[in-house]
């Protein structure tokens, strides 16, 4: 049986942290319910898919905390609607993995519960915030990880491990039952080893839902992985360029767009919209919005509450200097900073302004390219205490954010394998609501390694 292997593969490999819970119970009993629907004939789209869900996902009856200790123990009273979506399609889950806190982090060394450790190489970080989700599938445990992605954090994991990491596009899946960080940037996406099982769970979890006012009534497009045909692509000369890249990872993007050219699609160079704005941009907008969604975890209505605190603003206070990590207290004082009276239009309200020049540059640029490429990460996965300077970690996020400034779907794929033994990915984005051509481009012209 499918779960119980997973659930050995997940006691064998403990010593990665992936997992912060995993639930032999239910998992067991929910693959008992799909073994009986499937003898009699009703198997789901899923049936047989083992998947782990990042540690912000709600599952009603089952531990949540987002990686943080202001959350130990706490039980959801609801299911997220990704995962009752997955439920529903067969699809068995068979616990919940590490994260950076809060899901704030490249690195998935901000957890309260320890780092995470990459299957591929055990000294070498995962990334993050979903380095668990991406070291499940990567160990082999599960099929399928859903994660969290708000300025690239399923696809520069995905980079570090190997495996195919997609954002659909903002307000395709619903984020009801995902604890927030950045609201108007989250969106939960999958991890698998191919895409094909990238297309199923995306099919599965992907629509319009009544309980999240920013999911689109647009119809979902069947996906059909057929190859796309010859297509314009847009390649990131900045990617080839810029200071601080790997030669390899170069060397790599330029094979590949040599590659395509030779296959008969058209792939011509473009430069980055504001690239030297898009992290500052994100960061003062994601800082911003995390300040006003964390201010609900106050120690008064659920989660941790100091011992040591007398009085209500003793409570708020002791409670969350306890509570929360370090990473997520910088970006606390950072939001609130920037939305302060006196600097909110000096900050929140120009990046608010840059990020809308960022959207209609990128949208502009699907007017004459079906797909825009360039590399997920400028370097392969670092090791763990390597980056201790916030800004540098900030800046993994260099060539990912984009497609969350934008809002448009986008996918990492473990097309390269670097010298140190290291995979790397290459990213690929479309035009809002086109997964159908991202994703059958990224089946056909883009072969994965394993």
């Amino acid at each position: 049986m499918a779960t119980k292997k997973a659930l050995e593969n997940a006691e064998a490999n403990k010593d990665l942290n992936a997992f912060l819970e995993v639930f032999d119970e239910s998992a067991m009993e929910h693959a008992a319910r799909v073994d009986e629907r499937c003898q009699a004939g009703y198997a789901g789209p899923l049936s047989g898919v083992v998947l782990s869900i990042k540690d912000n996902i709600c599952y009603k009856d089952h531990r949540v905390g987002a990686g943080s200790k202001i959350l130990e123990g706490f039980t959801s009273l609801y299911s997220a609607t990704v995962v009752e979506r997955l439920l529903a399609a067969d699809a068995v889950i068979l616990g919940r993995t590490n994260c950076d806190e809060f899901a704030m982090g490249s690195s998935n060394e901000n957890s309260a519960y320890g780092n995470v450790l990459n299957p591929v190489d055990r000294t070498k970080v995962p990334g993050g915030s979903s380095g668990g989700a991406a070291a499940s599938v990567a160990a082999g445990i599960v099929h399928v990880a859903l994660g969290s992605d708000t300025g690239g954090s399923i696809r520069q994991p995905a980079s570090f491990t190997g495996t195919v990491g997609f954002k659909p596009t903002y307000g395709r899946v619903s984020r009801y039952g995902l604890i927030a960080f950045a609201s108007s940037f989250d969106q939960i996406g999958p991890f698998a080893r191919n895409v094909e099982d990238v297309a199923a769970t995306y099919t599965a979890i992907a629509g319009h839902d009544p309980k999240d006012g920013t999911t689109s009534k647009r119809p979902v497009e069947p996906i059909s992985l057929d190859h796309p045909g010859k297509l314009r692509i847009g390649y990131f000369r900045e990617g080839l360029e810029r200071a601080g890249m790997d030669p390899e990872i170069v060397a790599h993007m330029q094979a590949q767009i040599d590659r395509l050219k030779k296959d008969g699609h058209t792939v011509e160079p473009i430069d980055v919209p504001l690239i030297d704005h898009q992290v500052p941009t994100y960061y003062i907008l994601a800082t911003a919005e995390a300040s006003s969604n964390l201010a609900r975890f106050d120690g008064i209505h659920f989660g941790h509450r100091s011992k040591a605190a007398k009085g209500v603003e003793e409570t708020y206070r002791l409670s969350r200097t306890e509570g929360f990590g370090p990473e997520v207290k910088r970006r606390i004082l950072l939001g609130t900073f920037v939305l302060s009276a006196g600097y909110y239009d000096a900050y929140y309200g120009q990046a608010q302004r840059v990020r809308r020049i960022i959207r209609d540059h990128t949208l502009a640029a699907f007017e004459n390219y079906d797909l825009l490429i360039g590399p997920t990460c400028p370097t392969t996965a670092f090791a763990h205490g390597a980056i201790t300077d916030p800004v540098a970690m900030y800046l993994q996020d260099i060539f990912t954010v984009q497609a969350n400034l934008a809002g448009v779907p986008a996918i990492s794929l473990p097309t390269g394998t670097h010298s140190n033994g290291l995979p790397f990915g290459m990213h690929v984005m479309a035009k809002p609501f086109d997964e159908a051509r991202l994703l059958a481009a990224a089946a056909a012209l883009f072969p994965v390694i394993r």
